[in-house]
């Protein structure tokens, strides 16, 4: 059935926007008006032919109609009674190949599927049980805040009702993003609207009105009556998303018992261990109603709090604390860094402040510059010379960072040192930093025998300086060095575009125009600027010693001669170059050494680089304008979020690994990386804000969302809902989208609101998260502004799932998964590298990894038709399969027709009499699976040994790689290649080997899955030790101590 709306006068449309006018679907019993008065609705034939018709259900809740019909009237229904199931999905051939399901409206579907399957359950009885259950619940908890409202009013007559302003903050408790003008203006149009009604019945036939009675209706314009309240309450705080969620899941449809709750939180948020109790638990902190609490139900509005709560933010709470191992070498992070720390605004001429390094270091920067020049009274100065913003002594600066340096972090702070002082006041400055930050510096030399930097763990608490160092054959107490003067250039450019300076008629603003202008012409090839010398003072060199600051030549020089303490800087543009040019290069590169990279010195206006740019590269040390928010920094800011917002964050596996492949710059999968897909429907907003500054339509607001993946070149990519047009309160856009993730371990996910407009469309909110911290299932997304702040109550409703590329995507015809198999599979190569020895080595893993394909693929595509006959998504897992069977295999007296056995490690589905077709399909295609999956276990592990074993030997020659290849007469850009080749097999057997032993883990959660939901969704034997351990409700249930079995032993 499809929900298409176009092409009839008598459609029925069921709207989910505020209009007085449209009633908000939250009940049944709403589902079984809109039915009665009908809706537009395809019929699919066996043959995929698609008819369009208008579906309504009679007056007496007895049949559904149709028409058009070649059929007579009588003839062209049917009965409820005779209706067995109602069943949501791709369940049959016929809607798989016949491409209506995508025509779907999901509002129109949910509508028909909840009235239907509430008729079949209590038949044309059906209303007079709904109102019954409503009124225990939802009804009965608005009358008792309706009646406490009276009270607080001192109205001792209810029946008069209570006062405008004491109905408005109720329903503002419960929505407080509401704005009280808006329920006000609903108040007084829903009274408006009684009074006229009244006015008639009040004519006493000669057009005259009881003026007494008009007169005491419009003095009660400031009270509220019940049923009033009753009424704007369903408006504004009903949610028909969170209503259609719930149905699916309530054993009654109105609100969800302990086992229902349990169901949701195993199925759809992925919680594991959830036990009666634990549900209960929840009841109780989100259920309003006394009633509620007092029988373990969750109501409407309960379900509502719990999903708009703190623990369903798409943000795992765990990435709160760090969570990261912190032991492995500095060189192995990505370290939070500010770019010229001190300025709050532009580069030139804007103001310098203590409360730049305060700021930065709140949020979790690890890495602050000091420019550090002469100034008055021999007292040392941090400024960027050559500009006009005013300075700040240096002494100041210290003390703001020594009180603020391990507030947000324990992890060591690293302070860029760019001195440009007299020996003269290089002393003044050494008394600072020794006086000031005492114990904290870390003074230690380096181990001149470790290949590799200390660890964030073993520097906790300390200061390390970065900064230039005195050679070891200096013994006075200076010497010269050369100077790090990052803003001469864009002083030298400020004044070649203006030619000498400021002249007469020419201000400030016209100069800093010229340099943008002339930035454009030559940011392409900068000029060369000679490094000045400078005397550095030896005492202050001493301090420096875990990031010596040195001059990048080359590749091949840093390789041969750099040691693991020194650190480059990179000027932003040679940083893009590089990674254009030698992408595979730089990330081995940063395996060993620290890379800092700041920001073009043309950037005047104080913009920011896009980090991942950098990120991409291993580049540890990216400097950001943190004083300048927008999309750069809304990244830089996620991104570090994710380990604790400590500072630190783990670079991906694929760069720390001493040999392996990866280039920056890759548009394809990742060698030795399993892809990932990730699927995000977007399904409503709350609360959007008019855009900050617009005035152009008033309070109107017409949202649409951009979701965006950024990482890899490979992974970049958006993709936008439609326009929802005059609604920021509740817009539904309902839409999904589907990534693929080739390096999940540097993607970030950013959602955008913005406001169509014909003049250009403005911002907003925006939420930025990495992909590491989502947290799958249905989730609440809270909005930030321009700055990061959180905007009020403003959110996007999602639904996030992960899946591997096999596993899911979109549905392929039943079996073709299985039919294609090994025929058009592919497999990954190792190359050739010419050289015999090592190639023969290799040559022996390729049987192997063809063997650990089929096993994975075979497994994967036996769960993907598995899923599609349960007639499921494509991101469902297995809990959720099962649970949807569970509700298709009852027989004829109620019994179901399948049942678990799940006393074996692999829980066997068998038959309880006769089976359909379908089911006999079912059983087959999960016996398949069952075997795919007992296949992984019985052979994974030996075919993971072989594969390192052989990983092993290869790595034997890595040493003496290149001699080897010099003896097989490989000379120049061949030994390159055979070197790059080398370190693509190694990638390759390493993420194999890993993806076989994610496949046999895998299979033991898929066999967790199918255990814990046969209990859940009731389907097993009656056997012993199968029981899943249940606590105590308030409802009396008996505690069951007996344990279950586990998915097959690791």
């Amino acid at each position: 059935m499809d929900g298409s709306r176009a092409g009839r006068e008598r459609k029925k449309t069921v709207s989910f926007s505020s209009s007085l006018s449209e009633k908000k679907i939250s009940s049944a019993a709403d589902c079984i008006h809109s039915m009665v008065e009908g809706s537009e609705l395809k019929k699919i034939r066996p043959n995929s032919r698609v008819y369009q018709r208008y579906y309504l259900l009679d007056a007496g809740l007895q049949a559904l109609c149709w028409e058009p019909s070649k059929k007579e009237s009588d003839k062209a229904r049917i009965s409820l009674a005779s209706i067995r199931e109602v069943r949501t999905g791709r369940n049959t051939e016929t809607f798989r190949t016949s491409g209506v399901y995508e025509q779907i409206s999901e509002d129109l579907a949910n509508i028909w599927v909840t009235g239907l399957r509430y008729l079949m359950q209590y038949g044309k009885h059906a209303l007079d049980m709904l109102a019954s259950s409503q009124d225990s619940l939802r009804l009965g908890w608005l009358e008792q805040l309706f009646s406490s409202a009276a009270d607080s009013d001192r109205q001792e007559d209810v029946e008069e009702g209570i006062r405008l302003q004491s109905a408005i903050k109720l329903i503002q408790t419960v929505n407080p993003g509401v704005s009280s003008g808006k329920v006000e203006h609903r108040f007084k149009e829903l009274q408006r609207v009684r009074e006229r009604m009244c006015g008639l019945t009040l004519d006493n036939g000669s057009g005259v009105k009881d003026h007494i009675e008009t007169k005491r209706l419009t003095g009660r314009n400031e009270r509220v009556t019940k049923q009033e309240f009753i009424e704007v309450f369903h408006d504004f705080c009903t949610r028909p998303e969170i209503y259609f969620l719930l149905v699916q899941f309530s054993s009654n449809k109105e609100f969800l018992d302990t086992k229902d709750l349990m169901r949701f939180l195993e199925a759809e948020q992925g919680m594991a261990h959830v036990s009666e109790e634990t549900s209960l638990k929840l009841i109780q902190s989100h259920e309003p109603s006394l009633e509620g609490r007092q029988q373990g139900y969750l109501s409407l509005d309960g379900f509502t709090s719990y999903l708009t709560s703190a623990e369903c933010h798409l943000f795992d709470r765990e990435h709160d604390t760090v969570c990261q191992d912190m032991s492995q070498p500095l060189s192995h992070y990505y370290i939070n860094s500010s770019h010229n720390t001190y300025l709050i605004e532009d580069q030139f001429r804007g103001p310098s402040d203590i409360s730049g390094y305060i700021r930065a270091l709140k949020m979790g920067c690890r890495c602050v510059e000091v420019d550090v020049w002469d100034g008055p009274d021999e007292e040392p100065v941090v400024c960027t010379g050559h500009t006009l913003s005013p300075p700040l002594a240096l002494r100041c600066v210290l003390e703001a960072i020594g009180r603020f340096a391990f507030v947000a972090s324990e992890y060591p702070l690293i302070i860029c040192i760019e001195n440009h002082c007299s020996l003269r006041q290089q002393k003044v400055m050494l008394q600072h930093l020794v006086g000031i930050l005492g114990d904290r510096l870390y003074t230690n030399p380096p181990d001149e025998g470790d290949p590799y930097l200390p660890s964030p763990h073993a520097l906790r608490h300390r200061i390390l300086l970065k900064g230039k160092k005195l050679g070891p054959s200096s013994d006075g107490e200076d010497g010269e060095v050369s100077e790090e003067d990052e803003g001469a250039e864009m002083c030298q450019r400020i004044k070649a575009a203006n030619s000498g300076g400021a002249g007469p008629g020419r201000n400030e603003k016209d100069m800093l125009q010229k340099s943008v202008t002339f930035t454009a012409i030559t940011q392409s090839n900068p000029p060369h600027l000679p490094p000045k010398r400078f005397q550095l003072l030896k005492e202050l060199s001493n301090l420096v010693n875990l990031c010596h600051s040195v001059q990048f030549i080359d590749f091949p020089t840093s390789s041969t001669s750099q040691k693991p303490w020194e650190l480059c800087s990179f000027h932003e543009s040679l940083a893009v170059r590089l990674a254009g040019e030698s992408p595979g290069d730089f990330v081995n590169h940063n395996k060993h050494f620290l890379s800092r990279v700041y920001p073009s010195p043309m950037r005047i206006d104080s913009s920011n680089m896009n980090p991942q740019d950098l990120w991409k590269c291993g580049c540890q040390i990216v400097s950001m304008n943190f004083q300048t928010a927008g999309l750069m920094m809304d990244l830089n800011t996620a991104w570090f979020r994710q380990n604790g917002n400590c500072g630190y964050v783990l670079r991906p596996a694929i760069m720390r690994q001493e040999v392996s492949y990866f280039s920056a710059d890759t548009r394809d999968t990742v060698p030795g990386v399993s892809p990932q897909l990730l699927h995000v429907k977007v399904i409503s907003g709350q609360n959007l804000p008019k855009p900050r500054g617009s005035e152009a339509k008033g309070d109107v607001v017409d949202p649409y969302v951009y979701v965006e993946i950024h990482g890899i070149p490979a992974d970049c990519t958006e993709r936008r809902t439609r326009t929802v047009t005059q609604n920021g309160d509740n817009p539904i856009f309902d839409e999904s989208f589907e990534f693929q993730i080739n390096l999940p371990e540097l993607a970030m996910v950013r959602f955008v609101v913005l406001d169509d407009d014909f003049i250009g469309d403005e911002f907003i909110g925006q939420y930025t998260i990495s992909l590491e911290c989502l947290q799958p299932g249905y989730r609440h997304v809270p909005l930030q502004c321009l700055t990061g702040e959180e905007l009020p109550h403003a959110k996007l409703f999602v639904h996030v799932a992960l899946t591997n590329r096999r596993g899911g995507g979109k549905p392929h015809k039943r079996g073709l998964s299985v039919r294609k198999a090994r025929k058009g599979r592919d497999y990954t190569a190792l190359r050739d590298l010419g050289v015999r020895a090592v190639d023969e080595v290799f040559k022996m893993a390729a049987p192997l990894l063809r063997e650990a394909t089929d096993l994975r693929e075979n497994m994967q595509n036996s769960v993907a038709v598995f899923r599609e006959l349960c007639g499921v998504s494509a991101v469902a897992n297995l809990m959720q399969c099962v649970l949807a069977l569970s509700s298709r295999v009852s027989g004829p007296d109620g019994t179901p027709l399948l049942l678990f056995d799940l006393q074996d490690h692999y829980p066997t589905l068998e038959p309880q009499g006769p089976l359909p077709d379908v089911l006999r399909r079912v059983v087959s295609t999960y016996e398949m699976m069952v075997q795919a999956s007992k296949v992984v276990m019985e052979l994974s592990d030996g075919i993971y040994d072989r594969i390192l074993h052989i990983q092993t030997t290869a790595m034997e020659f890595h040493e003496k790689l290149q001699s080897l290849a010099a003896k097989e007469g490989l000379k120049g850009r061949k030994v390159s290649r055979a070197l790059e080749s080398f370190s693509w097999n190694i990638t390759i057997l390493k993420g194999q080997a890993d993806l076989l032993q994610h496949a046999k883990a895998e299979v033991q959660e898929n066999m967790k899955q199918v255990h814990d939901a046969a209990l859940t969704g009731n389907l097993t034997k009656k056997s012993v030790g199968v029981t899943r351990v249940r606590s105590q409700t308030r409802r009396g249930q008996d505690d069951r101590h007996a344990t279950s079995p586990r998915g097959p032993s690791a």
